[in-house]
């Protein structure tokens, strides 16, 4: 017999909680829609201001007068301190609930994104993208909560992957943006227009009411007169707990969104580098290139979210990943634009196809009380080990050369193809297998579950008791309960 965790690649699901994504989507009420878009919102300007330095990067190094290198550190310094942001703002999201620590991480964000088009020597900027790293880290997780938690669990695996490629649609607004306003205006304008998306956002959340499960829980918890301090002992018990169950969990997590991490920034961070050293091509076509990338991730993070919710979450990772390695030729062999574009397509499709299940397969794998937090600190600690796969591909770069013919010229250069293919694949493999091994719970009831500051939060058993919380309810239980009505 097979063992377990291949035998449970499709796992069960509750049939009678599934009447399909129309009749799921036309029950959702204008607060659910507006928790959902406000927590895709907020992590579409992370990823625009992430991916700010990385197309701004030649500007940036002629302002300061230093090298490329100088400037990816902020980069690395960045993503190396994202992890401090997901401790902090994801335990005072589980701690105080959704609405206002996401707010403030989005203020703290919008001030120092202004900063940065402020910045005059090359030391601010350095300290103020690393200041920025710890408000970034912050984000993915809150959002990733605030937007599934209040959604029927048959319409979470579709809002995961459309939640994700907030990432990739950031990316695109910065590439838009950087072909116009910083054509004319300068790199410091990129940076003042995530500000102001920065803030659009906040204001956006602090229009839309705190989650149900939290405003449930705040009003049973002063109902019973638990105060403020009593309720903070609660919630530091209650993580002790879940540390102490749970830490075999925490490390898998943290191994597995290492390897996602790598497949992600392996194939994005370098990539406008590669075709304009590589392929030669223009800035410009390299940018569009990226354009195409990104719009292939947008497909395919909503295809396989939606996906997942049918055949399981780590069957449809594997399926990704196994057709990001058969693309890989088609991303590095060709020399034409289209052929060139269509691998980035292609691959970006499969990359953040796999990604777009990562939200909801972190949430229901995660401890109940702690999907702000334990989501949020495996993400970053998984981008803090592989924060600097851009400098292994450039050093990589260095070594491993090939010959670029253009305008009649022969020069010598990094062969970025050779470099990204064989990181690629190797992550890749990486990627499948440690997801084979890992455990899926899925179309988890996570929001029946009580909170971090109620006593018990850290168990895995410890649900609210009835009538303490409305969950979310499936479609299939509102027809039937307005059948029964009728």
């Amino acid at each position: 017999m097979a063992p377990y965790f291949l035998r449970n690649l499709v796992p069960r699901r509750e049939k009678t909680n599934n009447a399909g994504i129309i009749p799921a989507l036309k029950g959702l009420t204008w607060v659910q829609w507006a928790q959902f878009w406000s927590g895709w919102l907020a992590w579409t300007c992370d990823a625009l201001d992430f991916f700010s330095v990385s197309l701004t990067v030649g500007l940036v190094a002629t302002q300061f007068d230093k090298s490329t290198t100088d400037i990816t550190s902020a980069i690395t310094l960045t993503l190396l301190f994202r992890s401090a942001g997901a401790v902090i703002f994801g335990t005072l999201s589980d701690r105080f609930g959704r609405k206002w620590p996401l707010v403030f991480n989005l203020l703290i964000c919008c001030v120092l994104e202004l900063g940065t088009g402020f910045v005059k020597t090359y030391s601010e900027f350095l300290a103020v993208r690393s200041l920025f790293g710890i408000a970034m880290g912050g984000i993915w997780g809150l959002s990733s909560s605030n937007a599934l938690e209040n959604l029927p669990v048959e319409l979470r695996g579709l809002a995961s992957g459309i939640l994700q490629q907030g990432y990739a649609c950031g990316y695109l607004i910065a590439c838009v943006v950087n072909l116009t306003i910083v054509a004319r205006h300068g790199w410091r304008s990129l940076f003042y227009f995530g500000a102001c998306i920065s803030f659009l956002a906040a204001v956006v959340r602090v229009c839309v009411p705190e989650s149900e499960v939290f405003a449930k829980a705040k009003e049973l918890e002063r109902a019973r007169g638990a105060t403020t301090t009593a309720k903070t002992k609660v919630f530091i018990h209650e993580t002790k707990q879940m540390l102490k169950l749970h830490w075999k969990l925490c490390i898998y997590a943290v191994l597995l969104m290492t390897g996602f991490n790598f497949l992600s920034h392996g194939s994005q961070d370098l990539y406008p580098t590669y075709l304009e050293v590589t392929k030669g091509f223009t800035s410009h076509d390299a940018t569009i290139a990226t354009i195409i990338g990104n719009c292939g991730a947008i497909v395919g993070g909503g295809f396989a979210g939606w996906g997942s919710q049918y055949i399981g979450r780590r069957l449809m990772i594997i399926i990704c990943v196994l057709l990001v390695g058969a693309f890989i030729p088609l991303w590095i062999l060709p020399s034409s634009f289209s052929a060139l574009a269509a691998g980035a397509f292609c691959v970006q499709f499969g990359v953040q196809g796999a990604w777009g299940v990562i939200p909801i397969q972190l949430a229901e794998m995660s401890p109940p009380a702690f999907r702000a937090t334990f989501p949020g600190v495996s993400y970053q600690l998984g981008n803090m080990v592989s924060s600097a796969s851009a400098q292994i591909e450039a050093t990589a770069g260095s070594h491993i050369r090939t010959t670029l013919t253009k305008n009649g010229q022969t020069s010598n250069v990094a062969d970025y193809a050779t470099v990204q293919g064989i990181l690629i694949g190797v992550v890749a493999a990486y990627v499948v297998i440690v997801t084979i091994l890992g455990p899926e719970n899925h179309s988890s009831h996570f929001e029946k579950h009580k909170t971090a500051f109620e006593e018990g939060g850290g168990q895995d058993d410890a649900d609210m008791e009835d009538g303490d919380v409305q969950r979310p309810a499936s479609i299939r239980e509102v027809e039937d309960e307005k059948a029964f009505s009728a």
